[in-house]
């Protein structure tokens, strides 16, 4: 399992050698579980760089989503997780604040199936998001997120958990 982890990460941090240099900002998160163990998240967003549904009010637009985050626990329970995901955000049209809400699903890999005592099953998991925030002229950004990871029924073992947090971008 170690080994599956450490290729994973080792295979991250490749594609993020080319991922950066597309990327539109560095994403700090901060949250907790509903068991009230803290998450600590560092991710990449890259913008899809296109526009549907394009109004007075809003448009739909999107990002790629790459991220870490540490699942903070006791030396037995503490785990690690590698996540990517496509994520649609619907952003609110504004001259210096654009109010915006996102939705997203995607991949996760775990450096252990339990957390909390909430069985995963397996260490593949997919990652749902709902969130809504605020976006400022120059590119910061602040919001909240809830986002629940599920192995869909791959493994009969299957609680789940989910994050609830507060995250920060900086444009790069």
């Amino acid at each position: 399992m170690k080994r599956l982890f450490c290729l994973a990460a080792f295979a991250a941090a490749a594609l993020g050698q080319s991922y950066t240099a597309q990327a539109a900002g560095i994403e700090f998160g901060v949250g907790h579980t509903a068991e009230s163990t803290m998450t600590y998240r560092l991710g990449l967003k890259s913008d899809w760089g296109k526009s549907w549904m394009q109004s007075d009010t809003g448009r739909l637009t999107g990002y790629w989503d790459g991220a870490y985050t540490y699942w903070e626990g006791d030396k037995s329970s503490a785990s690690n997780s590698l996540s990517f995901s496509p994520v649609f955000v619907y952003e609110f049209a504004g001259e210096k604040i654009n109010p915006y809400i996102e939705a997203g699903i995607g991949v996760a890999l775990f450096s252990h199936t339990e957390i909390e005592g909430n069985r995963l099953g397996t260490a593949f998991q997919f990652e749902d998001r709902l969130g809504f925030g605020l976006r400022f002229a120059g590119g910061h950004e602040v919001g909240i997120r809830a986002t629940h990871y599920s192995n869909a029924g791959i493994s009969s073992t299957n609680d789940g958990v989910e994050s609830y947090a507060l995250h920060y971008t900086m444009p790069l």
